[in-house]
């Protein structure tokens, strides 16, 4: 498939003008149809792409002949997934890889899940090669059953789920009927077995030997080997933060004169008191810092770590569970006003709200913000959390569903951190009053002005003259630019796009560029 930039980079003015109307929201339902039949590749992509489309439309782009077009549809995020799924079985190999790959979006966004049906019909169907991320697909419902699945080869995809899986489930893949099953089951139960993993350990830096050092089974002669005669400078550090790693080498690392070594036996799990008491004391900061972070310290270890010469080892001890409000009061400690303050994928299994509510509640700054963070907050500590410190208030209208339209504006004006632009994507983002923005000194903030529809025409002209490419863009396609400097910008070679697709464009206009510019494009391009 041609590279969407280089589609949009190679596009001339006729063209931009037509992807511009491809988004219009105001256009008629045989304008897209006109445009998906004739218009070049380029001005197909964002149609079928980068919006939402009238059934009509989604008919004619499951059965249009170029495959190209249908590949772009099959990657579209904001159609309804059911609508993707027809092209399961597309007679096209790409337009079938584009819908196993799925809509791109954002890291921390998971696409909204294909029918299960539809994933299941491509586990049964579909070549390796193409099922490798059907994973950001399968609804959590699917996933749950996928390792007792009356399908042989769903559950064989739910073998990735070997190691979190209870001792009946697993026992039951290791007996499963089906050879192929049984034996990826006995390959991921290798990597539980220390005697496998001894025999299968590579005697050379590489990638499986990291994997088995970090995270598989270590038998008691891996384990001398490295501490005796290690292969590479990083495999003690590897093996300190195993699970399986025995208690004696614990030992023995917790007094490694490498204090990365030291950190990362530190942050174990299962560090026994007479380790974490030495390493409460640690000469490295960073190490102190680690150990602070155990929910099961003593009482002498916190009141250490609380008055501890570093200012980041107070911090990390004054958010201790064990510590009541008031002994959290009297830790000189000092939250950090900015930061990145983002967003936070929702917890497969969720949390329970009531669970959250001591952190709300705090008086300290990162209990608040780790409470902000829970997308089920119940709605009294939204409420109560909506007015607080700059990260609580961020992280709030970042993650919560329900969170305020004044939090959201607040939030965005005020914060200038990493996903700063997510927060205008929620729901509930005001449009009302953003006009007095307009003269504001940051971009990002005078571009809201652009949002509101109430934005009058004077303003919105200027808007389009800004000296920031955002804004200018933003108050092309806002309804009220004067009709006259709307005819004038679609003659713009920057904003021609951004002013065919203002919905206020005329019906004659709309007729205009649609007939009078050449189509050059053919339905197999």
């Amino acid at each position: 498939m041609p590279a969407p930039a280089r589609l949009r980079e190679d596009a001339d003015l006729p063209t931009r003008r037509l992807a511009g109307l491809a988004l219009n929201p105001s256009v008629p339902e045989s304008v897209l149809l006109r445009l998906l039949a004739a218009a070049p590749l380029a001005v197909r992509m964002v149609l079928c792409r980068d919006r939402v489309l009238p059934d009509a439309v989604v008919d004619a782009v499951i059965a249009h002949p170029d495959h190209h077009t249908r590949g772009f549809f099959a990657r579209n995020p904001h159609v309804d997934p059911a609508q993707r799924a027809r092209l399961v079985d597309d007679p096209e190999w790409l337009v079938r890889a584009h819908l196993a790959e799925g809509p791109e979006v954002d890291l921390l966004d998971r696409p909204r899940p294909l029918p299960d049906e539809t994933v299941i019909h491509m586990i049964r169907t579909y070549d390796d090669d193409l099922q490798w991320s059907l994973y950001r697909h399968v609804s959590a419902g699917l996933r749950a059953s996928m390792p007792t699945h009356p399908n042989a080869e769903v559950r064989r995809r739910g073998l990735g789920m070997f190691g979190s899986s209870s001792a009946e489930v697993r026992a039951a893949m290791l007996t499963d009927p089906d050879e192929g099953v049984r034996e990826m089951a006995r390959q991921r139960a290798r990597l539980e077995d220390p005697a496998w993993v001894e025999s299968a350990l590579p005697d050379r830096p590489c990638h499986a030997r990291t994997d088995m050092l970090v995270n598989r089974a270590l038998s008691a002669a891996v384990v001398g080997c490295v501490l005796a005669t290690p292969v590479g400078r990083q495999d003690r550090a590897m093996i300190a933060g195993n699970p399986t790693l025995p208690p004696d080498a614990v030992i023995l690392l917790a007094a490694d004169p490498d204090p990365e070594i030291r950190g990362r036996i530190a942050r174990r799990a299962d560090l026994r008191p007479t380790e974490r008491r030495a390493l409460v004391a640690d000469p490295d900061p960073g190490v102190r810092r680690k150990v602070a972070h155990h929910a099961d310290l003593g009482p002498a270890e916190r009141a250490a770590l609380a008055t501890d010469p570093d200012p980041d080892v107070r911090l990390a001890v004054s958010v201790h569970p064990g510590l009541s409000e008031e002994e959290r009061a009297r830790i000189d400690y000092e939250v950090p006003p900015g930061g990145d303050f983002g967003r936070c994928l929702p917890a497969w299994t969720p949390e329970d709200p009531e669970a959250v509510r001591p952190n709300a509640l705090s008086e300290h700054p990162l209990l608040r913000r780790r409470a902000a963070r829970y997308h089920l907050l119940p709605p009294d500590l939204v409420a109560r959390l909506a007015d607080d410190d700059l990260g609580v208030r961020v992280l709030l209208a970042q993650n919560h569903p329900d969170a305020p339209a004044p939090l959201l504006l607040r939030s965005f004006v005020e914060y200038t951190g990493a996903e700063r632009a997510h927060l205008t994507t929620r729901p509930d983002f005001p449009t009302e009053g953003l006009a007095a923005f307009a003269d504001h000194e940051e971009p990002a903030v005078r571009a809201l002005a652009t949002r509101d529809p109430a934005t009058g025409p004077a303003v919105v002209d200027r808007l389009s003259r800004d000296p920031d490419p955002a804004v200018r863009a933003a108050a092309a396609r806002h309804p009220n630019l004067p009709r006259p400097r709307l005819a004038e910008l679609l003659d713009d070679e920057e904003l021609a796009h951004a002013a065919a697709a203002n919905p206020a464009l005329s019906p004659d206009a709309v007729r205009r560029l649609v007939d009078a510019i050449p189509m050059t494009g053919s339905p197999a391009a």
